[in-house]
């Protein structure tokens, strides 16, 4: 902060988060401690590049003004990010009811015995904020310790990756559960093949008794070993 005898300026640089083709602006602000009017204004060595609002006024007695400087959209980069432009801000003291509108050149003009007071201001160049990385969602749970008390009271603590690493089945254990499972369905496989084969046998022999004593068997007996061959063959075939 400037401790001018009219006006204390904040900031004495102005900082532009530099960036390519995009308006930029920054603000700074004037203020009146003593109990006098005192007029402002604004100079650059580059009018072209800024625009500054407002670039002329009056700041009354124990009051400030707020100043906006506006860069205007580059279309590349200065060497090393380095601005040579500076901004020169003069000010003197007025009549009372004086506004902005009344103020003119000349009453910044020293020749003409005026108290004009200068404060120089730089400018320069800082890199545009980076956002910040999201946080990941569930990573603290990943890492935290899982609390357990045991039988005497001690307080344990297990790792999340111990905890994984417990429930997760090895390839090994997973292999011999596999062989068991199949061997298991073979064996019940095999033993439904041999009970549809007896029974296609006791079928064959009621046939064979049929002819030989030109007796009908009884037709509820052929139904039930019907049932059975068929009832075996569905299961033979979930099996499969």
């Amino acid at each position: 902060m400037s401790d001018g005898y009219l006006l204390q300026i904040e900031p004495l640089e102005l900082q532009f988060p530099f960036e390519l083709k995009k308006q930029i602006s920054c603000s700074m602000q004037l203020a009146n401690n003593s109990d006098r009017h005192v007029a402002f204004k604004m100079k650059t060595t580059n009018p072209k590049k800024y625009c500054v609002r407002p670039n002329t006024g009056v700041v009354e007695p124990h009051s400030a003004c707020d100043v906006i400087v506006t860069m205007q959209a580059q279309k590349e980069a200065p060497p090393d990010m380095q601005c040579r432009d500076k901004f020169l801000l003069q000010s003197v003291v007025v009549d009372t009811g004086i506004a902005a509108k009344d103020i003119t050149p000349e009453m910044f003009n020293k020749e003409s015995g005026n108290q004009v007071e200068e404060c120089k201001l730089k400018v320069s160049y800082i890199p545009p904020q980076q956002p910040s990385s999201p946080v990941r969602e569930g990573s603290e749970d990943e890492s935290s310790p899982r609390v357990s008390v045991s039988d005497n009271g001690t307080v344990n603590q297990t790792p999340e990756s111990n905890l994984k690493s417990k429930t997760n089945f090895g390839p090994q254990e997973s292999t011999s559960e596999g062989k068991a499972l199949i061997s298991k369905l073979t064996e019940e496989k095999k033993n439904t093949v041999q009970q549809n084969n007896k029974l296609q046998l006791e079928l064959e022999l009621l046939r064979q008794q049929r002819s030989r004593s030109h007796g009908g068997v009884p037709f509820m007996y052929v139904i039930i070993v019907c049932l059975i061959g068929i009832l075996s063959g569905y299961l033979l075939k979930r099996m499969l």
